[in-house]
């Protein structure tokens, strides 16, 4: 590295997998890392990994993770030279960057100008038209009241999609086909662009037909400097949040490629960008030749491993050989993109939940791996997800010769990712692949939506029920040299008694009993058939043969379930008698609420004892800034299992509805 700025020790002032992935980077190039911490992440990933760790304050992002001053006094204790914010937080924060100026500290980004200008939509759209960059018709003005934009809106051209000026994320976006829509929609988006930024400024732009995201990496030295690593599509997404994306897009050819890099970097030269960035551009599917650009994001992108998988550059590297003074040691001429690569990102979410946040304690975690697959994770066993954070946990990537290869590639990396504990979107993820339009590359940031309502959660296998029944078998069946009337293998005179054990996973409740030694021995599920059964556990590994078919599970425990991956996927079986599921008529016809999610009661709007009518609430749990109100299923009395307050995992029962006498005899 130059000596121009030295940096030997780097502050990552971020956690979860970006935190991981930068710290591995920093220890490539022989630099020390400092990872930063709040009181939830104490024994996280990223902070047993790093030369060094702060803790910064409580769990809550804002006295911790957001707190620039904490961070800034965590660099100067520790002698970092450089900071590198990953993405989220404070990456895109224009204050923390002349914040780390003003200490003499380097910020692994861009000027606070460059921030600030990109970080408004319409100064933005504004910088880049002057270097050439097509941008989307519509009005951008600064100060444009509802009259305005409503006269304007015509010559746009309908549909016209409303945005706010300020943030991101779809908060505040309004799409409107109907002219006669529009003052409302107005309204609405001043309103919750208001409540999500602090700023309701407007504009508008033409709504682009089938649009496709499509992304530009570039790289900008102090010197001058400015290339492209080619592009990234990014189109499946769902309410415009990203899901999988891959590098190049399927849908650009080598001219349109070589006009919309250069494009991107104008984009750069625009604002004297330095370091790595990504410039959006959205592109219609019907017209694969015609761009505009909707925005940069002065960051590093959650997406960037596709681009290093296909140009073998590092793009962490160069963040800090840019910020240490460096030129490019290359041209635009000398980047190459060699294969395809794609990525899935792994949400603790549930999808047959309408994708409600998930969370628990991890118990284990299976990670693919094999020529052309890697994965960023900031997970292991013994994290604890919780809802104070992002629900993404890492990324799967996996690089082929061709398109067709990657997709089969990071298929098969996905059936062997399981993070056993802990609900996640890993299942909906290998769904969408297997879609016929997303292999052919007929992508939009539509599809992904529109495939929802087909998708249906794999169900819990008979091996896998087996499996659970004969871990617990295992579990309780005695060592050496000890009493024979206590092994748990049924025998009694004339036929061997089953031991039988009741499991419930997902809306499955079964039965199954098993007979004999787990050495030679015979399961059957409900009233069915008997098949032959083996099963051995070797620490984490179970063993499983039935009718002389061998299946393989890693298993564990968490939260009193247990947990099973194999090549196919994971999933979750529950002990009814122990996870307190009912199993017997005590309370029969009852009606259990449950959280749908792990986070906080923040309100109970009934006591025990009270009458409810079906639709009334009942509880109120929040994770991750989103409210979930439970209501009575049916009218009846109401007994609360939980408080204001409280914090609840997913599953826990909350409260129970007894029905009135009539309702229960009317459902019997």
């Amino acid at each position: 590295m130059s000596d121009t700025n030295r940096i030997d020790t780097v502050l990552v002032a971020n956690r979860g997998e970006i935190a991981v992935r930068v710290i591995r980077t920093l220890k490539d190039m022989g630099l020390r890392s400092v990872a930063v911490f709040s009181e939830a992440d104490r024994n996280a990933r990223h902070v047993r990994e790093a030369d060094t760790a702060v803790l910064l304050g409580p769990a809550a992002a804002r006295e911790s993770y957001l707190a620039i001053d904490k961070v800034i006094d965590a660099a100067v204790a520790t002698g970092a030279q450089a900071i590198h914010p990953g993405y989220g937080f404070l990456s895109e924060n224009a204050a923390f960057a002349a914040a780390c100026a003003t200490a003499g500290i380097a910020f692994l980004g861009p000027s606070a100008h460059a921030i600030e200008t990109m970080g408004d939509k319409i100064t933005a759209k504004s910088a880049v038209s002057e270097f050439g960059v097509p941008v989307v018709p519509g009005i951008s003005r600064p100060g444009l009241t509802d009259a305005d934009l409503i006269a304007g809106a015509e010559e746009v051209g309908f549909p016209v999609l409303v945005k706010p000026s300020a943030g991101g994320g779809g908060k505040g976006m309004r799409l409107v086909t109907d002219p006669s829509d529009l003052p409302a929609a107005l309204v609405s988006a001043r309103r919750e662009a208001a409540s999500s930024f602090g700023d309701d400024t407007l504009f508008l732009e033409r709504f682009v037909q089938r649009p496709r995201h499509i992304e530009v990496q570039i790289l900008a030295d102090m010197h001058g400097n400015v290339v492209h690593l080619g592009e990234r599509e990014c189109s499946l997404q769902r309410r415009h949040q990203k899901v999988v994306e891959e590098a190049p897009s399927p849908l650009l050819d080598a001219q349109t490629r070589a006009r919309i890099g250069e494009a991107a970097c104008n984009t750069a030269r625009s604002v004297d960008y330095t370091g790595a960035g990504t410039v959006e551009f959205i592109v219609s599917a019907d017209r694969p030749d015609e761009f505009f650009f909707m925005e940069m994001n002065t960051r590093l992108q959650v997406e960037h491993p596709v681009t290093e998988m296909v140009t073998g550059l590092d793009l962490v590297e160069w963040q800090v050989r840019i910020a240490a003074g460096e030129p490019l040691g290359f041209r635009q001429d000398d980047i190459t993109l060699t294969g395809h690569a794609i990525e899935a990102r792994i949400y603790a979410e549930d999808p047959a939940r309408g994708f409600l946040p998930t969370g628990g304690h991890v118990a284990d975690v299976v990670e693919p791996s094999g020529p052309g697959v890697r994965v960023d994770s900031g997970v292991q066993a013994g994290t604890i997800v919780g809802s104070d954070y992002d629900p993404m946990l890492a990324k799967v990537i996996a690089h082929a010769g061709d398109r067709a290869g990657a997709l089969r590639r990071l298929d098969r990396a996905l059936a062997d990712t399981a993070v056993l504990g802990v609900v996640t979107n890993v299942d909906f993820v290998r769904f969408l692949l297997a879609d016929d339009e997303v292999v052919a590359g007929a992508l939009d940031t539509g599809l992904l939506d529109r495939r929802l309502e087909d998708y249906v959660a794999t169900g819990t296998s008979d091996a896998a029920l087996v499996a659970a029944a004969a871990y617990r078998w295992l579990q309780r069946w005695p060592g050496s040299n000890c009493d024979p009337w206590a092994v748990p293998d049924g025998w009694r005179v004339g036929a061997h008694l089953p031991t039988s054990f009741r499991f419930t996973s997902g809306d499955r409740t079964m039965h199954v009993r098993l007979t004999g030694t787990p050495a030679e021995g015979s399961a059957s599920i409900e009233d069915g058939e008997r098949s032959s059964l083996s099963a051995t556990l070797d620490g984490s590994v179970l063993a499983v043969v039935l009718d002389g078919r061998r299946h393989v599970f890693r298993v564990a425990e968490s939260d009193g379930a247990i947990w099973l991956a194999d090549g196919h996927g994971s999933v979750s079986v529950r002990d009814v008698e122990e996870a307190g599921v009912r199993g017997d008529d005590a309370h029969a016809g009852d009606a259990d609420i449950t959280s749908p999610m792990p986070g906080a009661v923040i309100a109970v709007a009934v006591e025990t004892g009270a009458e409810v009518t079906a639709g009334q609430a009942i509880v109120v749990v929040e994770a991750m800034k989103m409210e979930h109100s439970l209501t009575a299923p049916v009218d009846g009395t109401v007994e609360l299992f939980a408080s204001a307050g409280e914090q609840v995992k997913v599953d826990q029962l909350l409260a129970r509805v007894t029905p009135h006498a009539e309702t229960k005899e009317a459902t019997e």
